[in-house]
């Protein structure tokens, strides 16, 4: 089973330059035609209220109900974008969200610079604290310096899966010593922080470079310090099509990433979330 771990749809496309088919590029549909193309499973729509899509937990929601056994929703819960952003009240806004939608897990997009008390503070336990009685994964989108905060949180909360967006951020061209890059390898030593394994166009010096070879020395550093039961596989589509195809997206991983054995990468294929949202589930 291949599952993407991490997907986005929405009713209107949110991204400048203007696209000339904005109520349709970006729909569940053309997620799952692309799936069904590539032999992949199911995947995580990963939401974000974004221009133009405050909705897009609801049109999430709906995508789920129709296709039960290919999608899982992720809400977008207080991320950087919405007025509630660290804001009082983030414990009962993840609740109700859960009661709404019955998701197994959530996203949170973290501002740049954002210094990471509130994540330490009350109102940050608090949510937390309702994240691991709820059963959820956090599916989490912060940069490398916020890891130390993320670290301490994880320990707090030993039964949440953390799981990072995007290699967790990092980037191909960080010079030596690559202080970013050891920063997330350090967080390797807290069992329940995982890395996605996309955004390869976000990691790499060139977005359009497909196969991303400047990318393949994170990826191996991430599979030695994290392992194939920490790492999970995922395109970014649709917004990975500004970059490069969904196969390429799938490629980039499976076929230019000879250092993992064919066993592991079927974990990070699919494996590992598999069992996290089984987990969640049970």
């Amino acid at each position: 089973m291949i599952i993407d771990a991490h997907c986005h749809a929405w009713r209107t496309w949110p991204y400048q330059p203007a696209v000339p088919d904005p109520t349709s590029r970006g729909t569940v549909e053309q997620l799952l035609f692309e799936m069904d193309q590539h032999g992949v499973d199911q995947a995580v729509l990963v939401a974000a209220r974004i221009d133009h899509n405050a909705d897009n937990n609801d049109y999430v929601a709906g995508c789920v109900r129709r296709y039960p056994n290919r999608l899982h929703q992720f809400a977008d819960v207080d991320c950087s974008w919405t007025e509630k952003y660290h804001t009082a009240g983030a414990a009962r806004r993840l609740e109700e969200s859960v009661a709404r939608y019955g998701h197994v897990g959530f996203t949170h997009y973290v501002k740049g610079g954002d210094d990471g008390a509130w994540f330490l503070g009350e109102e940050g336990t608090a949510f937390f604290r309702t994240a691991d009685r709820l059963r959820q994964i956090v599916s989490l989108a912060c940069s490398p310096g916020l890891h130390p905060v993320l670290r301490q949180v994880a320990e707090r909360f030993p039964a949440i899966p953390f799981l990072c967006h995007h290699m967790a951020g990092v980037r191909a061209g960080e010079p030596p010593p690559q202080p970013r890059l050891a920063e997330v390898l350090r967080s390797a030593a807290v069992p329940n922080i995982f890395v996605k394994l996309s955004g390869f166009h976000y990691v790499s010096a060139v977005s359009w470079e497909y196969p991303y070879a400047d990318c393949a020395p994170v990826v191996q550093q991430l599979y030695e310090a994290f392992g194939p039961d920490r790492l999970c596989w995922g395109s970014d589509y649709p917004v990975v099509r500004k970059a490069m195809t969904y196969q390429q997206a799938l490629e980039a991983f499976r076929r230019h990433c000879p250092f993992v054995p064919a066993e592991h990468k079927e974990r990070i294929l699919g494996g590992t979330l598999h069992r996290l949202l089984s987990e969640r589930r049970s």
